[in-house]
């Protein structure tokens, strides 16, 4: 009949936020598979570049600061993610590193085989840190995507020094003048 709701009776799995999650999943695994890993990496750092910037404004006017200082960016990063569902905490912090943990990714068993994906908490926590501190080098150490039990995040606030080789990870600089909250 003309107007009638066949399936809203039925049981059917799907709802907005697996719907989003299969969406990321599906956009990085065909990106991946065109463009290849690199790229994608690429195109997704500038969606995370974009995000971390809006959410480091977020943050930044929820404390009333121009800038977040060294514990409000890890306390920041934490409550961010726990915010999308994933579990991430502060395994140690100190002048020159933040070094956090996650036990469940917000992606869920969408992330596997789509390490492209890691770009976004990399440009993220990236941005937040860099636009307050000055500075940040993340490297995630481990994933989910990957196949690891946990990720492992480490967030580099000093440069490394020149000798010591390539900096592991990607950097981040500094581009606004933390002059608005």
């Amino acid at each position: 009949m003309l107007g009638e709701q066949r399936f809203e009776s039925e049981t059917i799995e799907i709802e907005r936020d697996a719907f989003l999650t299969r969406l990321v999943r599906e956009l990085s695994g065909v990106l991946q598979d065109v463009v290849g890993l690199d790229e994608t990496r690429g195109f997704i750092s500038v969606v995370g570049a974009h995000m971390g910037d809006a959410f480091n404004a977020i943050y930044r006017r929820a404390v009333g600061k121009r800038q977040l200082d060294r514990e409000e960016v890890a306390d920041a990063m934490v409550d961010l993610k726990r915010r999308i569902d994933g579990d991430f905490h502060v395994i140690a912090q100190n002048d020159d590193e933040i070094l956090l943990g996650n036990r469940r990714c917000p992606f869920g068993e969408a992330v596997e085989g789509r390490p492209s994906l890691c770009m976004m908490t990399s440009n993220v926590f990236g941005r937040i840190a860099a636009e307050n501190l000055g500075y940040a080098r993340v490297d995630v150490e481990e994933a989910f995507a990957t196949g690891q039990p946990r990720c492992l995040v480490r967030v580099s606030l000093q440069m490394q020094k020149v000798g010591d080789g390539p900096p592991s990870g990607r950097e981040y600089f500094q581009t606004q003048s933390g002059d608005h909250p």
